[in-house]
């Protein structure tokens, strides 16, 4: 790296989940299933959900507030403001702009991100490249959801999955070889299908029959989309790796989406690491889309499992299909 290369960084963490706790005793009174089931074939045993009066707004004002405590940064710094999200309080305005005037941040511009569960990955990414480009300082990168609302509580395969929840970070320039040091962003349309929530857009708007025929709820075939999940993760790792002149053995420390143990747990050999350097966190909060990578980065920090200089790899994968993957040499912000 040059000496005069500017490369962004984390520098503020903060997470909210809601209050109300779905276990899979309480699935068990709601659809044909059991925690056997659930917890074998996904590795999931609670999840969270929102309450009647959290939107997902709401949800991404607490865990922004958190990061910009954390950060040491008033809502007034930020530049921009990226809200990666499937589930936004309405088609438009975007959420970005709602947390915007929540937060008070003045002069930041707001956008909504929409990558499926990958949305993180991809808003660190954008997000970056403003502060690389030196059209930004300060960053806020947003993963929130309310995938409660979108789910048939009526259809098993789908239901007992989902959680609710919000990470935030802020990127800031950061010293030295610190930083985002690569990225790699993936998508492939002809398996929109494989999941996806049919009606609701301009090809199937809202009518009785949409609404009769449960078009407006989360779809997914899941056999096909652990089959590409599987596929992905390692090969997103690679590249990476690859872009920053690394191999597997340079790895640190992986945070990868999460959304079922048995596809973390296949990552995990690919990449050659031992479980205990991966982060999960599946169990307690389900499928939380976008916001599971934040989500699962703060407990890391919190349980020490990262420490400054370390070679963090961050994949998703989700609706589109998408995926993606980022690098970061870890930044020790909390004792700069």
């Amino acid at each position: 790296m040059g000496c005069n290369e500017i490369r962004a960084g984390i520098v503020g963490v903060g997470t909210y989940v809601p209050e109300r706790v779905l276990t899979n005793a309480d699935m068990e009174n709601m659809v044909a299933t059991s925690d056997e089931w659930i917890r074998a074939r996904t590795g999931i045993r609670e999840r969270r959900v929102a309450s009647a009066e959290e939107a997902t707004s709401d949800l991404a004002l607490v865990a922004s507030r958190r990061a910009l405590e954390d950060a040491g940064v008033s809502a007034g710094e930020l530049d921009v403001i990226i809200v990666a999200t499937n589930t936004p309080d309405m088609l438009f305005p975007a959420t970005a702009c709602l947390l915007q005037d929540k937060l008070g941040a003045a002069k930041a511009g707001a956008f909504d991100l929409l990558a499926g569960c990958t949305g993180f990955i991809y808003g660190i990414a954008v997000g970056a490249q403003f502060i690389t480009a030196g059209t930004a300082r300060t960053v806020l990168v947003v993963g929130a959801e309310t995938l409660s609302r979108i789910v048939n509580w009526k259809d098993r395969s789908t239901c007992v999955l989902f959680g609710d929840g919000a990470g935030a970070v802020v990127l800031r320039r950061v010293p030295g070889d610190r930083g985002v040091i690569s990225s790699v962003l993936r998508s492939d349309g002809g398996g929109g299908h494989l999941l996806h929530m049919p009606a609701g857009g301009s090809r199937q708007p809202a009518s009785v029959e949409t609404i009769t025929a449960n078009m407006h709820y989360v779809h997914m075939n899941g056999r096909e989309v652990f089959k590409f999940a599987v596929r992905v993760m390692g090969e997103a790792a690679d590249e990476v790796l690859h872009q920053a002149g690394m191999g597997r053995e340079d790895i640190d420390f992986f945070i990868p989406h999460q959304a079922n143990i048995r596809i973390i747990e296949h990552a995990a050999r690919k990449i050659g690491l031992p479980m205990e350097r991966v982060a999960v966190n599946v169990d307690r909060y389900g499928n939380t889309s976008t916001a599971s990578i934040p989500l699962a980065l703060e407990e890391a920090l919190q349980r020490g499992k990262i420490a400054d200089g370390d070679n963090v790899i961050m994949i998703g994968f989700g609706a589109g299909l998408t995926w993606g993957g980022l690098l970061v040499k870890w930044y020790d912000y909390k004792n700069r």
